[in-house]
């Protein structure tokens, strides 16, 4: 279905091999452990949270 080779994570915009789906968009394993591990009081998960909102902003364009 999806060439693994070719999928860029929407998060940190790099091509990686292993990741998961969201509505068609890719979330390299990196970038999903780190989201789970980030604490909702750091800096960073606001970062995550405007990255994934591109999914659903690109879905409903």
């Amino acid at each position: 279905m999806y060439d693994k080779l070719e999928c860029r994570c929407i998060i940190c915009n790099e091509p990686k091999a292993e990741g998961i789906f969201i509505m068609s968009e890719f979330i390299c394993d990196d970038c999903e452990s780190e989201m789970v591990h980030t604490d909702a009081a750091d800096a960073k998960y606001h970062f995550f949270i405007h990255q994934l909102k591109q999914i659903w902003v690109q879905k409903n364009a």
